[in-house]
C-alpha cells in the first residue's frame, strides 16, 4: 500500500518500535524514527507524573523538532501491592539506565513474599499524536492489559517486565510466553494502537481532502 502520510515514531525503545510497526503495518502510512529524520536525534524528556503527560510531552517535543506528524508512547507496569509503582518509572525502576533484568529483579525483591492473590497488576500504554499544524493539540488514546506478577520470570519473548507478567485469562502464561500475534491481540500497546488507528485514519482522510481541494484550486487557475 502506497503511504499517504509519514509519521515519526518518537521512541528509542526497539521493542516498542517493532510492535508499533507491526500493529500499524497495514495502514497507508510510512513510519520513521527520529534518527531517520534528524542526526543527531534529540533526547526527549519525561518529566510528567503520568503516562498521559509524558506521551503528550514527547509527541510535542518531537513534532516541534521535526516539523512532522509525530506519534509518541509512554507505558509501564502498575502493581496494586505497590500502590501503582513502578508506573512512569518502569524503565528506571532499578535506577537510571537499568536493564530489563535489573528492573525485574528489583520488582521481585520489593514484592518479596506477597502471595499470588496480592500480586495484581496491569500494563498501561498511552499513545499521543501531534501535528505541526496544530502543535498545541494532542490526540491521545490508552490501552490496559490486566494480570498479575509471577514469582519468577518465564518465557523468552518480549521485553521489559513481560517475563514476570501473568496475563489474566491465559492459563498462567506470562506475556513473554505468548507469540507476537497473541501479544498484539491483547497487550496494552495493541489495544492502544487499535484505538489510535481511528485517529490516524481520520488524519489521512483530512490530508487527502486537503490535497484534492488544492488540486481543484490549481485546476481552476488554468
Amino acid at each position: 500500500m502506497e503511504p499517504l502520510l509519514t509519521i515519526v515514531i518518537a521512541t528509542s525503545n526497539q521493542g516498542k518500535l517493532a510492535e508499533l510497526r507491526s500493529l500499524l503495518a497495514d495502514m497507508p502510512v510510512a513510519l520513521v524514527t527520529l534518527g531517520d529524520v534528524l542526526d543527531p536525534a534529540p533526547v526527549l524528556t519525561e518529566e510528567g507524573d503520568s503516562f498521559q503527560a509524558n506521551a503528550a510531552s514527547k509527541a510535542q517535543q518531537a513534532c516541534r523538532a521535526t516539523g512532522m506528524v509525530t506519534l509518541a508512547e509512554d507505558s509501564g507496569l502498575e502493581v496494586d501491592a505497590l500502590e501503582g509503582r513502578p508506573g512512569v518509572r518502569s524503565a528506571r525502576y532499578a535506577g537510571e539506565n537499568a536493564t530489563d533484568v535489573q528492573n525485574n529483579d528489583a520488582l521481585l525483591r520489593e514484592l518479596g513474599s506477597f502471595p499470588p492473590e496480592q500480586r495484581g497488576a496491569r500494563f498501561r500504554c498511552v499513545l499521543a499524536l501531534a501535528t505541526p499544524w496544530e502543535p498545541r493539540t494532542v490526540r491521545s488514546v490508552d490501552g490496559v492489559c490486566e494480570g498479575s506478577i509471577g514469582l519468577a520470570p518465564r518465557g523468552t519473548r518480549g521485553f521489559g517486565y513481560d517475563p514476570l507478567f501473568l496475563v489474566a485469562g491465559y492459563q498462567g502464561r506470562t506475556m513473554a510466553e505468548l507469540d507476537a500475534a497473541e501479544k498484539n491481540a491483547l497487550s496494552h500497546r495493541g489495544r492502544a494502537a487499535r484505538a489510535m488507528r481511528t485517529v490516524i485514519a481520520e488524519l489521512v482522510r483530512a490530508q487527502l481532502a486537503e490535497a484534492e481541494r488544492a488540486a481543484a484550486d490549481r485546476g481552476t487557475q488554468f
